[in-house]
């Protein structure tokens, strides 16, 4: 059985993008992290998706979809779960 691939695109700096990878770890969600200023490819494709727009955290799902910034609630709805509680 294959794990989906999703694609998280973002900087270290970047709090929302901890809070994706955090609520991703919570949750058991496997993912490839991609940091934009290691690959300027990579950085030039988030300009793409999002309008000349550089926008980060863009998640990239394996049907293609795309969700910028979304928030907890986005991303469970998003994948099919329901949030479990860390404490």
């Amino acid at each position: 059985m294959s794990q989906q691939t999703i694609k998280m695109f973002g900087a270290p700096w970047c709090p929302d993008c901890r809070r994706a990878k955090q609520f991703f770890g919570d949750q058991g969600v496997l993912y490839d992290w991609i940091n934009v200023y290691d690959n300027p490819d990579s950085m030039k494709y988030v300009d793409q998706v999002n309008c000349s727009k550089q926008i980060i955290p863009t998640i990239v799902f394996e049907d293609g979809s795309v969700l910028v910034e979304p928030t907890n609630a986005e991303l469970a709805e998003k994948l099919g779960i329901r949030p479990k509680a860390t404490r």
